[in-house]
């Protein structure tokens, strides 16, 4: 895998905004630089939910596995209907699902049939029962117009034997798993989930059940992160907080690079005395960009520890989300084989007058709802600081608004990722 310059010979720690990537750049080379983790899983049907197949699955039978009736009527020969005038025919017996009938129909003669039976030999048409009269000597009165082949499933019209089912890069959801059980498969090959590493930095940072001294805060990010990798189904490998001591940084990395496919920390990217992020990776590693034209999350960084991807993400919560969303989820989503990882977006009216200064993409915290009259508008969830975690718990969604863009008049429309979306 080919990998750019480091830091040092960039020049990448330049301060100047031109220096900073467009977010839709930024993902582009994320993607570029990654491929699906080596290692495959051939797990149950069931145990491969939200997982990504490995390889195709091919049709073992046709589906349907027989041609036969889509409703309840009669099974008939086509050329027993004669155009725009009823038909009389000989009732000889009834076909159900799982039970067809045996015989084959002759000319005049029709069978009972019932959704999902086999079409009996001879017949090539179901008319429905609405259209049917029964008449006391065991015939039936056909009304209406027809046409052959009408209300009957052939074999193999859904999937052919021998075809594939589901391609590679598939993630399965419940209706693939229903596809698959259809087919009588009963195992799966998948990609293993990536092994994601995590920690914190800084010394003012406590975890839930410390003592918070003079200056110091509770750690967030490491519960919304283990919230965001579970809900991917990765593994997780949590590894607290590491102070900001360039030692203490060295043996984390050293330990994430042994043992995880991917690794991303919280805090230490911006330019600081005491950032040492940075400079740490760039001597264990290397790193592919740092910055992006974007609000909140501007300090970002990616690169690699060997085999292992790196993903440094701001210490403000709501721009570790941000960027965890835009850049590490679709990374991820990548890296356990799926084909198709980028977010989700829908444009939708904004429900108020939106205003920013232009020259860098800026994500902003809403709730998309439906009015009264059931049409989808969006407005903002609240104060948009990058640690304000409260409006980011009452969003649904995120505002995309372009880094060109200044301002976005109420009833506009404005380009939204439904959180569920990014899922």
């Amino acid at each position: 895998m080919s990998v750019r310059p480091t830091l040092a010979q960039t020049g990448c720690l330049a301060p100047r905004e031109s220096d900073a990537l467009a977010v839709t750049e930024a993902r582009a080379r994320i993607l570029e630089h990654l491929a699906p983790v080596a290692g495959t899983l051939r797990l149950s049907v069931r145990q491969a939910l939200g997982r990504a197949l490995a390889r195709d699955v091919i049709c073992p039978v046709n589906v349907p596995a027989h041609t036969n009736s889509a409703m309840d009527g009669y099974a008939v020969r086509s050329e027993d209907l004669p155009a725009g005038a009823p038909a009389t025919l000989r009732v000889i017996g009834t076909a159900y699902a799982g039970h067809p009938f045996a015989d084959p129909v002759q000319g005049g003669e029709c069978v009972r049939i019932m959704t999902g039976a086999a079409l009996p030999a001879g017949t090539d048409t179901v008319v429905m029962q609405e259209q049917a009269v029964a008449e006391a000597d065991g015939r039936v009165r056909l009304e209406g117009s027809h046409r052959r082949g009408q209300n009957v499933r052939r074999a193999g019209e859904d999937l052919a034997a021998g075809r594939p089912a589901l391609r590679a890069g598939q993630r399965l959801m419940p209706a693939h798993l229903g596809l698959l059980a259809s087919l009588g498969v009963a195992e799966a090959t998948v990609h293993r989930p990536p092994t994601v590493a995590f920690f914190s930095t800084g010394d003012e940072l406590r975890s839930i059940g410390e003592p918070l001294g003079d200056g110091q805060i509770y750690d967030s990010n490491r519960y919304t992160l283990y919230g965001m990798l579970t809900r991917l189904g990765v593994d997780v490998m949590d590894m607290g907080v590491v102070r900001d001591r360039p030692q203490a940084l060295r043996e984390a990395f050293t330990d994430a690079a042994a043992h995880a496919d991917a690794l991303i920390t919280t805090g230490g990217v911006s330019v600081g005395e005491s950032d040492f992020v940075r400079q740490i990776l760039d001597e264990l590693g290397r790193v592919q960009f740092w910055k992006i034209a974007m609000k909140p999350g501007r300090p970002f960084a990616f690169g690699r520890l060997g085999d292992c991807a790196f993903f440094g993400l701001p210490g403000n919560p709501v721009a570790a989300m941000v960027t965890f969303y835009q850049f590490v989820q679709p990374a991820l989503i990548h890296m356990a084989g799926d084909s198709d990882p980028l977010p989700v977006t829908v444009q939708v009216p904004c429900a108020e007058r939106l205003t920013k200064k232009p020259g860098r993409t800026e994500f902003r915290r809403g709730i998309l709802e439906a009015g009264p009259g059931g049409a989808l508008t969006v407005r903002s969830s609240g104060q948009q600081g990058s640690g304000i975690l409260s409006s980011m718990s009452r969003a649904n969604c995120f505002l995309v608004l372009p880094a060109e863009s200044e301002t976005f008049a109420a009833g506009s429309p404005v380009e939204v990722q439904p959180f569920e979306g990014l899922v």
